[in-house]
């Protein structure tokens, strides 16, 4: 906004605001003149606000800095809604610079012209830091993958209900695969067993046989006839120790 002797730029004052935390801001006056101009910074909330400086010289053609400080608030205003305002008022000073700004430069009755600025005061909410991506795109610089970024053979996932059904249908495939072989083994297992208690009883059967083969058999009828024979011929001693002839010449 441009006074008729003082620029006063921003034309609204802005604080970023936060609970419990004092906010500053600043205004640049502009002196469009080639006189020295005084100005004067007033607000409708004193108490609430630090102006430094408040008043002041601006030589010609030269600017000046007013800082703004908001005090730290306790609550927070509804929607952010402020009724505060500042005046900056400014009158020419001709014949040279004073040695300080007084009262009298602006007392209408001296009969000096005062041009007034309004200025608003407008909460805003405070700043987000950036993110990390931001920073990066704003500077331009990308940071390399440490992976490959070629996707070439490779199929994105389509988790569909076909391909619930499908992997559904593969493990019923393989509990029954698997329960199969299970019963295959036990199976092997059961004739191994058996089998090996055939062989043992087929075993124990050649081994209680072997003692009554058919040349034992034999040797054994050969001795019993034997003996008959020999014993129906007296050569052999009877029972009692008598033999068959000396029997007969007892009697």
């Amino acid at each position: 906004m441009l006074g008729e002797i003082l620029s006063v730029q921003p034309a609204e004052l802005k604080f970023p605001f936060e609970l419990r935390k004092q906010v500053s801001t600043s205004l640049r006056l502009v002196n469009v003149t080639s006189e020295y101009v005084a100005f004067k910074v007033k607000t409708t909330s004193p108490k609430k606000y630090c102006v430094r400086p408040n008043t002041g010289l601006v030589p010609p053609q030269s600017s000046a800095e007013v800082v703004v400080t908001m005090q730290a608030q306790k609550e927070m205003p509804a929607d952010l809604q402020c009724k505060d305002k500042f005046l900056v008022q400014s009158v020419l000073v001709p014949g040279g610079a004073p040695k300080e700004t007084t009262q009298d430069f602006f007392n209408k009755e001296n009969g000096r012209e005062i041009h007034e600025v309004k200025l608003r005061v407008i909460y805003v909410a405070p700043p987000q830091p950036p993110s990390p991506v931001a920073e990066s795109a704003e500077e331009g610089v990308i940071s390399p993958s440490p992976f490959p970024t070629s996707t070439k053979g490779l199929t994105p996932a389509d988790p569909s209900a076909k391909d619930v059904v499908e992997l559904k249908a593969k493990l019923t495939e393989a509990k029954s695969a698997l329960a199969q072989a299970t019963d295959d083994r036990n199976n092997a297992v059961r004739e191994v067993q058996r089998l090996k208690s055939t062989l043992s009883g087929q075993g124990q059967g050649k081994q209680g046989g072997g003692g009554f083969s058919f040349v034992t058999l034999l040797v054994v009828a050969l001795i019993f006839f034997l003996v008959g024979f020999l014993g129906a011929k007296g050569l052999l001693p009877l029972p009692g120790g008598s033999s068959p002839a000396g029997a007969a010449g007892e009697l």
